[in-house]
């Protein structure tokens, strides 16, 4: 299984490599340089293409076009990183869930990647460009895959929404958490991976340590460090998962075949 994973720095490149053990690197077009792991039981390649969803998607692309022209093309998807966590107080759960928010130091495996600023605002407020009639706002990875690879790496999931501006207020952050029920977590790059790895007909994830609490920017409450070490641990246990997923269903039991009359072994 080959897998590609996209930070949007080098910090966060490296605390993935920090679990991935040597890597090795490598150039691509464009000036940018993929860092190949080669002790995993899946082959991971991990590069840092940009902060916001436009550099993200073009890094992406970038890779899956070399990676298919090289006729070694990848299985996987993963957009990862560092990124605020919505408290309680603010994510309302999703109908008939249980509460939602991500504390600092946690990991979020993403079963919704939602673009939540592509739209429109108008005088009733905003409307994202489904309903305008065109694009789409979110893609949502395969369940399975979400739930074996949060639950390997202690996880929550749900929605992690992707933005242009980071959030730096209360009001703001509100507002996304009433519009995204269930809302985890926020990032700048998911929702660009994402439209990459679907344009390829590559599936995708998102993985997500929190720093900071999603509103005004504190930036002595931030703890960079913690979630760097929080996506370390959660990168340790990917390939597991991933080998779990991949490995075929066992094979039924033969069905037993019912004795005839006068056999011997009949009871």
């Amino acid at each position: 299984m080959r897998v590609l994973v996209v930070t949007a720095v080098a910090a966060e490149r490296d605390a993935v490599c920090a679990a991935a053990g040597p890597c090795d690197g490598t150039a691509l077009p464009g000036g940018h340089e993929l860092r190949r792991a080669t002790a995993l039981p899946v082959a991971l390649d991990v590069l840092a293409a940009g902060v916001g969803p436009a550099a993200a998607a073009a890094g992406t692309a970038t890779a899956l076009t070399a990676a298919a022209l090289a006729g070694q093309p990848y299985d996987l998807v993963v957009s990862a990183g560092i990124g605020g966590g919505f408290s309680p107080t603010l994510a309302p759960a999703r109908a008939g869930g249980p509460p939602s928010g991500a504390p600092l130091g946690s990991v979020v495996v993403a079963d919704a990647i939602v673009a939540a600023d592509l739209g429109a605002e108008t005088p009733d407020g905003f409307v994202p460009v489904t309903e305008l009639g065109f694009g789409t706002v979110a893609h949502r990875p395969d369940p399975e895959l979400v739930r074996t690879v949060a639950a390997a790496a202690g996880a929550l999931s749900g929605t992690v929404v992707t933005v242009s501006t980071v959030t730096g207020s209360a009001a703001r952050a509100a507002e996304l958490a009433e519009r995204h029920p269930g809302v985890l977590a926020e990032a700048m790059e998911g929702f660009g991976v994402a439209e990459a790895a679907t344009a390829h007909e590559v599936p995708v994830l998102e993985v997500r340590a929190v720093s900071n609490a999603v509103g005004p920017r504190d930036r002595a409450a931030w703890r960079i460090g913690d979630a760097l070490a929080a996506l370390t641990g959660a990168f340790r246990t990917l390939p597991g998962a991933l080998t779990a997923t991949a490995q075929p269903a066992p094979e039924p039991p033969p069905r037993s075949t019912s004795l005839t009359r006068g056999d011997p072994q009949r009871p």
